[in-house]
């Protein structure tokens, strides 16, 4: 615990007016500093202007000082005079967390604010609503943020549960839509009307595409051929599975513009959504093409040709992460009930919505109405990288009438695309944590490694036809614009005049 704990609490209130002018044009100056806290001094509040900086020179003296490490040194020191450092240039502000230790590090956020805000002409982030305090940044540290000033709490809804092969899942939302929770939550209720929903993971690997150029177009032939043959493949796949126990090369697809050679590399990597792992074994694997190609030059070790965090067809045509579809019958009974709207009405706007009007507009993955509020909303609460719902959220929804007479519903949802994982990335985070704990997929599945993480995106699938579902029957059924504007306008934000009026009765 540091000797100026009670000081430091003060610092912001007491000394920040008194002494910024005296900080920044006189940075030399001798001023009295604040008792420590075990030298007796009294831990009631001080009166204003009782406390003062030491001088630039005492401070480095003391920071300087090499009997002691520099996390104990900066304990002797007050906020500001930390601060005091940072502006003449002593310490680096993306480094304090280092510099404090482990056991510091909120301090570390806390100093980070006031420099950002003191070298700012924008509004201050010490009296910011932006919150810092009581949040576990050691799981942050070196793994999902850096030069940290706080967190972003997003609103977090259940909807469901939802009948998924035959367990029963609530859904996790994070999300600041409103309206999405809850139109979710009816497709989960029609869905569970007609005995939930039935998945199949069609496909398991991540890829990883690095551009390769080669001398001329008749080497990089050579190396294509190589690649493609069975004694190539071999080496490669040996060299890319001696990086990890749970990397398993699936296929390597080849592809090559003038003398550049694209090698897309599909790997299935256990509970991980996979980036890193594919990656380390990608290098190992070049390392040992080159051996074979010397003349070879590895230009990037992504090339595109993944593709990461853009559309791209060939994420729709041979699927990246983990591949699902997602089917259900829903009876026409609840259909009508649930739903508020018929079989023939939802099938007919289906077609002409999301997959004619899809096709209108040229869409690669888009034919679905809106995959992509579901899936990012489940993301963002297990800690998946939201950035990574442009091709996760690819999806062909299907409907059709089915049973006698055409009276139910079947409706389906294919998504070649869920990139999700268990462990690594912001499923460390602890809030994160508690979710995939809610759902029981926490961490890596400890007798069938990659389980945990399909089950996930089975999930997710899952939640996104309930999504669907919901989102074509308000449309067929004209009540979408009513439940947004009940829901999903602010009050304390939207002028009186532009207010839904409530139903109810007139004076």
């Amino acid at each position: 615990m540091s000797s100026f704990t009670t000081q430091q609490s003060f610092s912001a209130r007491f000394l920040d007016l008194k002494l910024k002018q005296v900080r920044l044009a006189h940075p030399e100056q001798s001023l009295p500093s604040p008792p420590s806290s075990d030298s007796g001094a009294s831990s009631s509040s001080p009166a204003e202007g009782d406390y003062f900086l030491r001088s630039l020179k005492e401070c480095l003296e003391i920071y300087e000082e090499p009997s002691r490490a520099r996390s104990d040194s900066l304990a002797l020191l007050s906020d500001e005079e930390v601060i005091l450092l940072a502006n003449n240039g002593k310490i680096a502000a993306y480094a304090l967390e280092k510099l404090f230790g482990m056991s510091e590090l909120e301090r570390a956020v806390r100093i980070r604010r006031a420099l950002i805000s003191r070298a700012s002409s924008t509004k201050t982030l010490e009296s910011s609503t932006i919150p810092f305090e009581s949040y576990d940044y050691s799981r942050v540290l070196g793994a999902c943020c850096e030069n940290v000033v706080g967190y972003i709490p997003i609103p977090l809804g259940v909807a469901g549960p939802l009948n998924v092969d035959g367990t029963s899942y609530p859904i996790p939302m994070a999300t600041a839509e409103g309206t999405l929770v809850a139109s979710t939550s009816r497709g989960c209720k029609a869905l569970n009307g007609g005995g939930g929903v039935t998945t199949v993971l069609v496909g398991d690997a991540m890829t990883r595409g690095p551009a390769i150029d080669f001398p001329s177009v008749a080497l990089a032939g050579q190396a294509k051929a190589w690649i493609d043959s069975e004694q190539g493949h071999a080496i490669l796949r040996e060299a890319f599975e001696s990086t990890s126990r749970f990397a398993k090369l699936k296929s390597l697809k080849t592809a090559m513009a003038g003398r550049t050679l694209y090698v897309r590399f599909a790997t299935s990597t256990g509970d991980a959504m996979g980036m890193n792992m594919i990656s380390k074994g990608r290098e190992k694997a070049l390392d040992a093409m080159q051996k074979r190609f010397p003349e070879m030059v590895v230009l990037a070790l992504s090339g595109n040709y993944c593709t990461d965090k853009k559309p791209a067809a060939i994420n729709w045509i041979e699927g990246r992460g983990k591949s699902v579809v997602a089917e259900a019958v829903v009876p026409g009974d609840i259909v009508k009930s649930v739903l508020k709207t018929t079989v023939k009405d939802l099938c007919n706007l289906n077609i002409k919505k999301n997959l004619i009007g899809s096709a209108m507009a040229g869409s690669i993955g888009g034919f679905n109405a809106h995959a992509s509020n579901i899936l990012t909303a489940i993301f963002l609460a297990t800690g998946q990288d939201p950035a990574q719902n442009v091709e996760s959220s690819m999806c062909m929804t299907l409907m059709e009438p089915t049973g006698m007479d055409g009276e139910d519903l079947l409706v389906s949802v294919t998504m070649p695309c869920i990139e999700v994982g268990t462990v690594g990335g912001g499923t460390v985070l602890a809030a994160q944590q508690g979710v995939l704990e809610m759902l029981g997929v926490r961490g890596a599945h400890p007798q069938q490694p990659g389980k945990n993480a399909q089950t996930l995106a089975r999930v997710i699938a899952s939640a996104v036809l309930a999504g669907e579902l919901s989102l074509l029957s308000a449309l067929a059924a004209g009540h979408l614009i009513k439940a947004h504007m009940a829901h999903n306008r602010s009050q304390a934000n939207s002028p009186a005049s532009s207010l839904p009026v409530t139903p109810g009765a007139r004076l």
